[in-house]
């Protein structure tokens, strides 16, 4: 072994170790690696981020960011410098994800304990936050990026700088913490122009606070945002939405198909075989799931009409779902959630952290898709069956408590709230709706809003509260499509509303069933089998006269000062569909792009039916009906606040 090392290679390797293990380090610089995930961190690599895994006041580390490799080197250079020469700096370029995940709370804690000072330059980046466009909409590459790679890595990046005088003694101060953030093309070249750090201009001087984790980032709150109960603190109950794993097979957006293809599916007679020319998933074989097996078996209990249950897919998109409580056909049943779902009941979509920026809550009153959030949803029911661990689809109360009173889902703290003002959980849950839709609400707390489960404030005032209800189930009524809306979709149309979003012919020509195929692009289907949103064809337009005049004063600023024309394809379109209605967002999608990328004919394999064109419709009108209310949600926002005081 001896004979075959390259000698000149070895003398190195002993002298950087005797470097390394003698000599005392001042200076720790690198790049550390960016692989997402490493693997569970074992023996000596677990113990090198043992010490961020525990925290003394900040909130415990979640999720599996700190088996991330970079951590790993983060802690070598701190052991270094802090433990072994006591002084010094560690300065890395390395994936951001740390300054403010809620894995790394331990690690920002330590960091403000050992170190003197923290600098920070922020240089973004990030594909998965931020699409890599500024906050302006502009290109937002790499700061790796080259001639060759314009885009550069995936993940965002920070260049941090780490300092320790040697001097910490047992009343030491927190480490101060100075922050500056780059954008767009050229960063690298403004980094360097401003690498001087004798002075701090240009950075921002941060408190981090330490009910959010102690961020490395800027993150607004409202001046009592933080004194606030989360959402968990107020409704404690809260279920994952269902993950169908094989859409393709148990998911459809029309029942009778659906029970077609279920059917064959449980039919004996219809080999694997031939199962696999109907839907190829069926028998499809993963790690985790003995597709054939799992058939044979369903196929010997048999076929169950009555589990073919409405099914939220999407925001604003309803499907049909066959709920198949045994095997593992549905990747994640969520059996104990189901007996809740009963008629009366609605539930609250949320997420504790959003990848991009917070979207407003879904509400929903039936089976709901984990996906209605992109990064995955908890669901709030408002009531809970007392019988609910039965996990019987079908033995369900009513909120009217016709097999005995559902229980409301209160914290004590929310309870005891409630009684004060006298008033019961609904009300309650649909001032939650309000406030989380409310425009200033999510301008001031945007920051605290990425970070953290929402923060819902209590008026002391049992009056407002009802009002703020009031708007709330008008809120939730407008998410719902399954439920008619006076004057949106139904009965007589609010004049500002009808002209929004209406089927029209390319030409003069009237509309017929052709016309119904979805080809302008909005969709295709990606190799792993995702259904991917495309560009489409739209046509961006001001408004015409007649347009502007059936809006009241005001509401052309709240729907955007331009309109659009989406098409379906060549000879037809949707007119009229205002800018704020287009670009609207729930669970991080734009919602009507997004319904649309499934409708695309090579995705969706048909034409639509009128009533799904009408759909589209009557998207655009509900949303716009949503867009309308934000100057009365905001007037009910400052109401509560006030009551607050």
């Amino acid at each position: 072994e001896e004979k075959r090392t390259f000698p000149e290679f070895k003398a190195e390797r002993l002298a950087a170790e005797e470097v390394k293990q003698e000599e005392q380090i001042l200076v720790v610089l690198g790049n550390p690696p960016y692989s997402g995930y490493a693997g569970i961190a074992v023996g000596e690599e677990r113990e090198l981020s043992e010490a961020y895994r525990e925290t003394e006041k900040a909130p415990e580390p979640q999720g599996q960011g700190l088996n991330d490799l970079y951590v790993r080197f983060f802690r070598m250079a701190e052991r270094q410098i802090v433990e072994n020469t006591e002084k010094g700096m560690v300065s890395y370029i390395s994936n951001y994800s740390w300054l403010d995940g809620l894995s790394h709370t331990g690690m920002r804690e330590q960091y403000l304990d050992v170190f003197d000072e923290v600098w920070i330059d922020n240089m973004n980046g990030d594909k998965y936050r931020t699409g890599k466009r500024t906050p302006e909409g502009d290109p937002d590459p790499s700061v790796f990026s080259t001639d060759y790679s314009r885009i550069g890595i995936q993940v965002g990046t920070a260049v941090s700088l780490l300092c320790r005088d040697g001097e910490q003694g047992a009343d030491t101060e927190e480490a101060e913490v100075h922050y500056r953030e780059f954008w767009g093309n050229g960063k690298r070249v403004r980094l360097r122009k401003t690498a001087d750090l004798s002075g701090s201009k240009g950075y921002e001087d941060l408190d981090p606070p330490l009910k959010l984790g102690l961020p490395f980032i800027p993150k607004e709150t409202g001046g009592d945002y933080l004194d606030w109960s989360k959402l968990p603190e107020l409704f404690p109950t809260t279920y994952p939405g269902i993950q169908s794993g094989r859409s393709d097979l148990v998911v459809d957006t029309n029942r009778e198909r659906l029970e077609q293809r279920m059917r064959a599916y449980f039919n004996p007679d219809v080999s694997h075989e031939e199962m696999r020319e109907v839907e190829p998933r069926a028998v499809e074989e993963t790690n985790q799931f003995d597709a054939k097996r799992a058939r044979e078996y369903l196929q010997e209990r048999g076929f169950k009409p009555e589990n073919i249950v409405p099914y939220c897919y999407r925001p604003m998109d309803m499907r049909w779902l066959y709920w198949e409580p045994e095997t593992k056909l549905l990747d994640r049943k969520r059996a104990d959630s189901i007996p809740h779902i009963f008629g009366g009941n609605v539930w609250m979509s949320a997420a504790k952290s959003n990848r991009k920026s917070f979207d407003p809550p879904l509400t929903t009153a039936t089976h709901t898709s984990r996906h209605v959030i992109e990064r995955g949803a908890n669901l709030f029911p408002m009531y809970l069956n007392p019988e609910g661990n039965g996990g019987d689809l079908f033995n369900q109360p009513s909120a009217e408590g016709r097999d005995g009173e559902p229980i409301p889902n209160l914290t004590d703290e929310a309870a005891a709230y409630l009684g004060d003002v006298d008033a019961g959980a609904e009300t309650l849950f649909y001032h939650t709706i309000a406030t989380l839709h409310t425009p200033t609400y999510r301008q001031e707390n945007k920051g605290a809003l990425r970070q953290d489960w929402p923060r819902v404030p209590l008026p002391k005032d049992g009056d407002i509260l009802q009002r703020s209800a009031g708007l709330g189930r008008q809120v939730a009524a407008l998410l719902d499509v399954e439920q008619e809306v006076e004057g949106v979709t139904a009965g007589s149309l609010r004049p500002e509303l009808r002209p929004l979003g209406k089927p029209t012919a390319v030409g003069d020509d009237r509309l017929s069933r052709e016309d119904f195929w979805v080809t302008a692009g909005w969709g295709y289907t990606a190799h792993h089998g995702a259904t991917m949103p495309a560009g489409g064809e739209y046509e961006q337009r001001s408004l015409a006269p007649e347009e502007k005049t059936a809006l009241p004063e005001g509401a052309a600023e709240r729907l955007g000062g331009a309109t659009y024309d989406i098409y379906l394809n060549d000879s037809a379109y949707w007119q009229h569909v205002p800018e704020r209605v287009w670009d609207y967002t729930l669970g991080g999608y734009p919602v009507i792009k997004k319904w649309l990328s499934y409708r695309e004919k090579d995705v969706l394999g048909r034409r639509l039916e009128r009533d799904e064109v009408q759909h589209v419709t009557n998207m655009t009108r509900r949303i716009a009906a949503l867009l309308l209310l934000e100057p009365r949600l905001n007037e009910n926002y400052e109401r509560v606040k006030g009551s607050i005081q």
